[in-house]
């Protein structure tokens, strides 16, 4: 008779695997590590969400470079690490970067990580690594968590071909201009955002793209996990009555040419007609939003009208 009981030989058999983990990291431990930049992903969340070569890596470094010492002490007090901090961020990044070229000639072992996630995905660190690498430093990844993957693999949404946007203007002027220049990009979209500009941000993304499929991902790894799927709309909709609390990422579809709108049409028109003829101009943006070329036109002979009232 069939017993609905797992298997013994299926559970997990926890002291041995307990010693497993203990054996890797021991045998990491005892690896040498050789001078160079580490680019090394820290959990954006779960403390629990680090590499075993991570954990050795942040252990066997000369010093920790991160953005927030009080927030990176955290992550390396939980697993006894007692490797140095300092602090790397945007507003000391030109008086710190010789200091740690200096230490990368002086053969040391330099990791860098950021107050969540992969280092240089919105947070400091592009002319570092361009630095090290150009004075001929070993520029090391040590892969692992990324909001912008864990969102986007979670939204639902097509994955074979993304690009992320980081963070867009808190102006909407500006954020619907910077929209606009995305609108033919032909795959999903992805971008961080505050929760007190969600809404509105979701509202600018369906006036300029259209009402696309769309994911807001929230508070990701962490306890109050959420992902809210639906039309760009119905999101801004939702997010005006519930706003959303903690760390955003905002998952967006790609283009379709059915899908595209006449506000889409006319913020790609607009930047085009101030240096174009409304025939060229009209050429122009139909072939880039590929959408037909008489529906574009009508488009901005109605932009013309109304410029001129």
């Amino acid at each position: 008779m069939m017993s609905d009981e797992p298997h013994e030989t299926a559970k997990v058999n926890a002291p041995a695997m307990a010693a497993r983990v203990a054996f890797e990291v021991e045998r990491q431990l005892g690896l040498p590590l050789a001078p160079g930049l580490y680019l090394i992903s820290t959990p954006i969340g779960h403390l629990a969400d680090i590499t075993l070569r991570a954990i050795a890596t942040l252990a066997r470094a000369d010093v920790v470079y991160c953005e927030d010492t009080r927030h990176s002490r955290t992550l390396l007090a939980h697993y006894s690490i007692r490797t140095p901090l300092r602090p790397y961020h945007e507003h000391n990044a030109e008086e710190q970067r010789p200091r740690i070229l200096q230490e990368l000639a002086d053969d040391r072992a330099i990791a860098l990580i950021s107050d969540a996630g992969t280092p240089l995905i919105s947070d400091p660190g592009f002319k570092l690594v361009r630095d090290a690498a150009a004075a001929g430093h070993a520029v090391i990844a040590i892969p692992g968590p990324s909001a912008t993957l864990t969102a986007l693999t979670v939204s639902g949404l097509p994955t074979d071909a993304f690009f992320f946007a980081g963070f867009l203007s808190a102006k909407e002027g500006a954020r619907r201009t910077r929209l606009a220049e995305l609108i033919a990009v032909p795959g999903t979209l992805v971008f961080f955002e505050s929760p007190t500009r969600t809404a509105d941000t979701l509202a600018d993304l369906a006036h300029v793209l259209g009402d696309r499929q769309a994911a807001l991902a929230r508070e990701l790894t962490k306890l109050h996990e959420d992902v809210r799927r639906g039309v760009l709309s119905e999101l801004a909709k939702t997010c005006e009555s519930d706003p959303p609390k903690g760390e955003v990422v905002i998952v967006v579809g790609p283009p379709e040419a059915q899908d595209i709108s006449d506000a889409a049409i006319e913020a790609s028109l607009a930047p085009a007609l101030e240096n174009l003829s409304i025939r060229d101009a009209s050429r122009v943006v139909a072939e880039t939003l590929k959408v037909p070329k008489g529906r574009v036109y009508d488009v901005a002979l109605g932009l013309k009208r109304r410029d001129r009232s």
